[in-house]
């Protein structure tokens, strides 16, 4: 199947299949449970169970059977996922809204000339060729680099200025692999907000002469990173700074306004990879400098092995595919608004953060690819908390509240610390968490009753090293890709953030002269009042 030609979900004879399966096997009296289920098939947990790469899952406590899971995948087949992803990995121009190759994958793939992470593709269109060459001359020089900050005693702190794609996933990486020990270079800080206090918070534990700052922003223009940006160079004048070339690095595409801004040095990469989709690129620089050129180069490895999982592995035994089955199952046919994120690791605490940009932004979308209105609704809410804290937030209303939401279980075998009891607890709580949700309880009073029947899902690592945090971030990205495809949605721009970029330049326009005549009476009472 030609990959522009695709029917979307709603279109295939599987979906009207699903339909009648739905009504037959999960409504009304014969309402699906997963107890029942269990109790009458012993190897239910072994057929919903994946292994890629090193990530292990276990999909049975899921409202979900064999007979769902099958139509699902021959939705997949019917909805050209395996066209799209081909032609992803073939470097064809499938960001059709901007016409764009999506080449992210590339940036970790370790042939610059086989198409697909796998090799098994075949040989590779000269564009993508020439861009491997590019990517492998760029990377070589920004690991290098990093790895000659680590070795300059004088640099103690870096401080990467970005948002969005080139804040959330460097920050997440970052944190993650210094609590598993690995983020043993120079201290690295993040900041992101517009909102000056964050930058005025940092500033005064920095010292000019051991401080490095990295201004990461693909167009060299986003308003929150240059105003940071601006902020950071007039401090380092203030302080008596005066080497900028060597105390600031850019990360863009627009060397020129990287290079009249006083950046010493920029890592340029191509338009194919957006921000969501880009700590592999020159947007990991504070990941290579804070783990060193080895360990990232671990990280791109897991994220290949995962790579060639999705482009190898058939539809039924595809993790990333059947993961976005899975909610595409959950979101239209049981009709669940939300997928609530809990990772039992400390230094996952960013990962549904980073989850809501890649997800939401991706397939946050009202029309297809053909620009026609969707009758179906896309992108449930993605939320959630690092495990134990959210036991004592909000798992009251994930076990007795009247809407149930599909929990996410992210789990890592082994610690990076040695404080005995602490991991076998919170293994044990989650678990039970899992446990608790799908078995209920009936209690003496209404108050003390557990409905139960409520899924989740368990990820599992082994632990949280470069190469399985690369395979886990790699599965989320395929997953992404694959629900968009499944709507016939476009998972790679996002013009509904541009809308208030336009918006918040108008307003602050107004704001310096108080000229209202152009706002709504709204918008213009509240700024009267913020003068």
């Amino acid at each position: 199947m030609d990959w522009r030609h695709r029917p979307r979900c709603d279109e295939t004879p599987a979906w009207a299949a699903l339909q009648q399966h739905f009504t037959q096997q999960f409504s009304g009296t014969a309402a699906f449970d997963l107890r029942q289920a269990f109790a009458q098939d012993a190897d239910r947990a072994a057929r919903f169970s994946f292994d890629a790469a090193e990530v292990h899952s276990d999909l049975s406590k899921n409202l979900i059977d064999d007979e769902a899971q099958r139509l699902l995948t021959q939705l997949a087949r019917e909805c050209g996922v395996e066209s799209l992803r081909d032609a992803m990995l073939a470097g064809e121009r499938i960001n059709t809204s901007e016409q764009r190759a999506v080449t992210h994958v590339h940036w970790r793939s370790e042939s610059k000339d086989a198409t697909a992470p796998d090799r098994q593709a075949p040989a590779a269109p000269e564009n993508i060729v020439n861009l491997r060459r590019e990517i492998t001359a760029t990377q070589s020089a920004m690991l290098a680099y990093a790895d000659a900050v680590r070795a300059d005693s004088a640099f103690t702190d870096v401080v990467n200025l970005g948002v969005g794609g080139s804040d959330l996933g460097p920050r997440l990486v970052v944190q993650a692999l210094r609590a598993s020990g690995v983020a043993n270079g120079p201290r690295v800080h993040f900041v992101a907000n517009m909102d000056g206090h964050e930058l005025a918070e940092l500033l005064p534990q920095l010292r000019v002469d051991s401080t490095l700052f990295i201004v990461a922003s693909k167009s060299f223009g986003t308003a929150e990173t240059m105003q940071n940006a601006a902020s950071a160079r007039a401090w380092f004048a203030a302080q008596g700074g005066t080497d900028v070339a060597r105390h600031f690095v850019a990360v863009s595409s627009n060397t020129a306004a990287a290079e009249a801004f006083g950046a010493g040095r920029c890592f340029a990469f191509d338009e194919g990879v957006g921000g969501r989709y880009s700590l592999w690129s020159p947007i990991g620089l504070p990941i290579a400098i804070a783990i060193g050129s080895a360990a990232f180069r671990d990280l791109l490895a897991g994220a290949r092995a995962m790579d060639a999982h999705f482009a190898q592995t058939p539809l039924a035994r595809n993790l990333p595919v059947q993961l976005a089955l899975l909610d595409l199952w959950c979101r239209h046919f049981h009709g669940f608004g939300s997928r609530c994120v809990v990772p039992y690791h400390h230094g996952l605490r960013r990962l549904p953060a980073y989850l809501q940009q890649l997800e939401m932004e991706s397939n946050g979308k009202r029309v297809d690819t053909r620009g026609r209105a969707l009758s179906l609704h896309t992108a449930p809410v993605t939320w959630g908390e690092v495990g134990s804290n959210g036991q004592h937030a909000f798992f009251q209303m994930l076990h007795q509240g009247t809407q149930p939401v599909p929990v996410e279980f992210v789990l890592v075998r082994n610690p990076a610390h040695a404080l005995p009891g602490h991991h076998t607890k919170l293994l044990a709580n989650a678990l039970a968490q899992a446990r608790a949700l799908m078995m209920g309880q009936a209690g003496d009073a209404p108050e003390r009753h557990f409905p139960g029947n409520r899924p989740s899902t368990v990820l599992l690592l082994p632990d949280l090293s470069p190469h399985s945090l690369g395979a886990l971030l790699s599965l989320y990205e395929h997953r992404t890709i694959v629900l968009g495809a499944l709507w016939g949605i476009n998972p790679f721009d996002q013009w509904g953030v541009e809308l208030g970029k336009r918006h918040a330049g108008e307003i602050e326009a107004a704001l310096h002269s108080g000229d209202v005549t152009a706002l709504d009476v709204s918008t213009a009472g509240l700024l009267k009042q913020l003068r």
